[in-house]
């Protein structure tokens, strides 16, 4: 299954990916550790559109802590003895001994950062950063399609790749409010560390707030504290912040076990599971981050000094941009009230959204088998289940997923595992080459980089 040049000398990979955050991250450090063992090799290359590895960027503020144990890393849960795991990490930076008399399950999210850092560069030969695919397309011989051609551009060159397997890991989008238009004063929360040098601390008098979840809760707080001149206003939709349920027994909806009961169970029950559990991760908070913002609401009202204020059981109405600021119309859900305020700038925590994981396929996704809610049907492999005469695997990873494999599908929980499974399951179905050119030589370069 060596790397083989087709008839027009595109190069031919067993897996091609689409993204290299977490995921695929974690999935070239599994393949890495399978041609590492003597076995069979298994050819691939990733694609990512960013100049670098980087992974929510916009919110690694410096207190900021993982909402998973440090043991959900890359690699631990499929191999713990691996050399990619967070520990090897904290060994290599003498950290070590530090850690484990912290005591914490939960490490700062700029370490667990620099952690998946630290493993991207010891596979970087396996990843181009600075392309980004613009289109998927078949490749056919005999009748059948046999490879899927992923074509790229960087620096405004094309690029193409031939795959025998797809593996499409393009994660979440920012998610704004139908009619909210991001500008340099109203922010998606994923723009906050991108965005906040600009403002000027010495003019800024309010910022407001829209969201109940975990990065709204962090995002007013960071501006509480950065700011200290200025009123933050958080505005949402309940009554309070809602504490997430992390107890032994609700993590078990995380555990790899958990997505095979998930995947065999009748859609009602699905449905009621996602239901059940939403509160292990969807709109909810770290109840130590509430009992601080609590804390430092009730100590403002104590000295008569309030700049921390909780707009609850309200929504925006009306976002406007003036001249020097953003008018923010609230309106009460309980009374109708409207209150009206004038800020420097208005933060979004509102989520993310999966992307259309089929949509870079063109036309070959009418090859995609679809629910009839027009969501992907996908294996139990993540292998997407398509037409008869379409032979290369398309996988779908850290997106795409969650009505077949649960709410992990999209997290970190299952991700080392999930990756050991995709590529188990390449290595299981793999079809005999179609080509018959001579193996291309080692360290094919693309875009004239070896390796990228």
């Amino acid at each position: 299954m060596a790397q083989a040049f087709g008839t027009d000398e595109t190069p031919v990979y067993d897996l091609v990916g689409v993204g290299f955050g977490p995921s695929n991250l974690a999935l070239a450090i599994a393949l890495t550790e399978h041609n590492g063992a003597g076995s069979e090799t298994v050819t691939a290359h990733f694609l990512e559109r960013q100049p670098r590895f980087g992974w929510h960027r916009g919110m690694l503020i410096e207190d900021a802590t993982m909402q998973v144990s440090f043991l959900k890393d890359l690699v631990t849960l499929r191999d713990p003895a691996s050399r990619f795991s967070f520990l090897s990490y904290l060994h290599a930076k003498g950290r070590l001994i530090d850690f484990v008399n912290h005591k914490n399950l939960f490490p700062l999210r700029v370490e667990f950062h620099d952690y998946f850092e630290w493993a991207a560069a010891q596979v970087d030969d396996l990843v181009s950063y600075g392309h980004e695919v613009v289109a998927v397309r078949p490749v056919t011989v005999d009748g059948e399609v046999a490879y899927l051609d992923v074509e790229a551009r960087a620096a405004g060159e094309p690029v193409t790749l031939r795959a025998r397997n797809l593996v499409v890991a393009t994660g979440l989008r920012p998610h704004l409010p139908d009619g909210v238009t991001p500008s340099a004063r109203v922010w998606h929360n994923s723009e906050l560390l991108h965005r906040v040098d600009a403002v000027d601390g010495d003019t800024a008098r309010r910022f407001v707030v829209v969201g109940a979840g975990q990065s709204a809760a962090e995002v007013t707080a960071f501006l509480h504290d950065r700011f200290p001149r200025a009123q933050v206003c958080s505005v949402f939709s309940r009554f309070g912040y809602s504490p997430s349920d992390d107890s032994p027994f609700a993590n078990r909806i995380f555990d790899p076990a958990a997505v095979d009961e998930f995947y065999a169970a009748p859609e009602d029950a699905r449905r009621r599971l996602m239901d059940y559990h939403g509160n292990t991760n969807y709109s909810v908070v770290d109840l130590d981050l509430i009992d601080d913002l609590y804390r430092r609401l009730y100590q403002e009202r104590v000295l008569g000094r309030e700049r921390l204020r909780m707009l609850h059981a309200s929504r925006p109405v009306a976002v406007d941009e003036t001249g020097d600021g953003v008018r923010v119309t609230i309106e009460s859900l309980t009374s109708g009230d409207r209150t009206v305020l004038d800020s420097d700038v208005v933060v979004y925590a509102t989520g993310y959204r999966p992307a259309d994981a089929l949509a870079l396929l063109g036309d070959l996704a009418t090859h995609c088998h679809r629910d009839d809610r027009g969501r992907p049907c996908v294996e139990r492999d993540y292998r997407v289940r398509t037409a008869p005469g379409l032979r290369p695997g398309i996988y779908l990873q850290g997106g795409g997923t969650e009505h077949t494999h649960g709410i992990t599908s999209s997290l970190l929980s299952n991700n080392a595992v999930r990756s050991g499974e995709i590529l188990r399951s390449i290595l299981d179905q793999r079809a005999t080459p179609v080509e018959t050119a001579e193996p291309a030589a080692a360290g094919y370069a693309v875009s004239g980089t070896a390796g990228r």
